[in-house]
């Protein structure tokens, strides 16, 4: 990346546009704005950027899909989607599929330019634009990682106690934003592999053209880019841990070729007709239930057999109340040092809305907020003014009459008729294909149809 850094907007709102034209620009940023998805392809096409900002409501394309569009065509440039916070589900699901990062809007300013600088670090000078797809960073093991206090918490503690100074594969499976990799870090750290490499790959990230080549290696001249010899990431966590993230997504082929491996002890390059031997320990994470991946046929059952020699579930955020103090003083520490503050806590409001949020995008989402809220803090104490509407607002009460019916007042009720409105909405956002309806909605397709079955919703 040379000179200014390029940054293409897709928003369908002109106002807007201009807006964060002149915001970027001012800060340094060469900026061109387009209104739809199509036109946003066809600029990536013709130029080079450094970054995308997309809105996620597009006229012609969700930014789901533009996201899906981009990660096929340039793999390794960075995309910020921006949501509104009634659809945090959706941008927790967009970085589980690629996406750098998410901004909530209405924008603040100072936020957004952090978000991108952070993420144009990925491209840094010195460096194609078209980096690497995976996510993958190597660790002798520098991180602090918060142990809670909550029963959930202590049993996964006790769990990566127990399992970690043995050689067994390890699925830790969670939701997306829980802290899996972090689980994962923790395991290797307390295994005799601690001084060897932690290789972490996200495999949500690799296409089914790369994935061989990011695993395994090739060697030049075995396919047309391969323009010379390239170590895989088995090699690279060699005597180590490789940890894949989000395993579920691999395809059936790379399935087969990753239980060879595991199986065997050994790898081949694309292109080579020799063998390398390796010794390398499997964690992986997944936010899907390989079980009914299994049974659905989408994951290979032999593999699954292979990697499932111990599992932890890591509980959601929501479920250990107890550890949320903890990671609030960690996160509040972490944003201070970052952003050369000095918040000293949190008034007991914010306490209280921090314990009865839901916290969809679980610990990722738990920080965000707080960084955001240092960011905006002016004092010594982090009050509602600097939290998202989401977390502050109360539950929207309803209006009864007199005569409303008993069944008004029945919460299971209400819960199905929001959950039969949230399906139907999810449906028509993707043109009723059930497939990306229910990865949006974090449910297998089967109980997908049978909610549909239920709720007596058409196809």
């Amino acid at each position: 990346m040379i000179g200014m850094p390029h940054v293409l907007v897709v928003d369908d709102d002109p106002t807007f546009c201009l807006m964060l034209k002149a915001l970027l620009e001012n800060n340094g940023f060469t900026v061109k704005a387009v209104f739809n998805a199509e036109s946003g392809l066809k600029a990536l096409g013709q130029a080079a950027f450094d970054l995308v900002l997309t809105d996620f409501r597009l006229p012609d394309k969700d930014g789901i899909q533009l996201l899906n569009e981009i990660r096929k065509s340039w793999p390794g440039l960075p995309v910020i989607l921006m949501t509104r916070y009634a659809e945090i589900r959706t941008a927790v699901n967009a970085i589980k599929l690629g996406a750098y990062e998410y901004v909530t809007k209405p924008v603040n300013p100072e936020e957004l330019l952090l978000t991108i600088r952070k993420a144009l670090e990925l491209n840094a000078p010195g460096k194609p634009v078209e980096v690497a797809p995976a996510k993958i960073s190597s660790s002798r093991g520098n991180f602090r990682f918060i142990h809670g206090l909550s029963g959930a918490a202590v049993k996964v503690d006790q769990y990566i106690k127990l399992v970690a100074p043995t050689n067994m594969s390890v699925i830790i499976q969670g939701e997306s934003g829980t802290g899996k990799e972090y689980i994962a870090r923790m395991i290797h750290q307390q295994s005799n592999r601690s001084s060897k490499p932690f290789v972490a790959v996200d495999c949500g990230a690799l296409s089914k053209e790369l994935a061989v080549s990011e695993l395994f290696g090739h060697v030049k001249g075995s396919f047309t880019d391969a323009s010379g010899d390239k170590e895989g990431q088995f090699q690279t966590a060699n005597g180590g841990t490789l940890f894949l993230d989000e395993i579920g997504n691999l395809s059936y082929d790379i399935q087969l070729k990753l239980l060879r491996a595991t199986q065997e002890r050994r790898i081949r390059r694309i292109g080579s007709n020799k063998d390398i031997d390796i010794d390398v320990r499997i964690l992986c994470a997944t936010n899907e239930n390989l079980d009914e991946a299994v049974q659905k046929g989408s994951f290979r059952e032999d593999l699954f057999h292979r990697l499932n020699e111990f599992k932890i579930n890591v509980p959601a955020l929501r479920d250990r109340n107890e550890d949320i103090p903890l990671f609030a003083d960690h996160f509040l520490h972490s944003a201070n040092l970052e952003l050369h503050k000095s918040v000293k806590g949190f008034n007991e409001q914010v306490k209280h809305a921090f314990s009865n949020y839901s916290w969809p995008g679980n610990i990722r989402e738990f920080r965000n907020v707080i960084r955001r809220a240092v960011l905006l803090s002016n004092g010594d104490k982090i009050d509602l003014d600097q939290l998202p509407d989401e977390i502050t607002a109360p539950p929207r009460k309803e209006k009864f009459s007199d005569t409303a019916s008993r069944e008004s007042f029945d919460l299971k009720s209400m819960a199905e008729k929001n959950e039969r409105t949230m399906i139907m909405n999810t449906l028509e956002k993707v043109h009723y294909n059930k497939s990306k309806a229910a990865r949006l909605l974090n449910i297998d397709r089967k109980t997908l149809y049978n909610k549909m079955r239920i709720y007596s919703i058409e196809g």
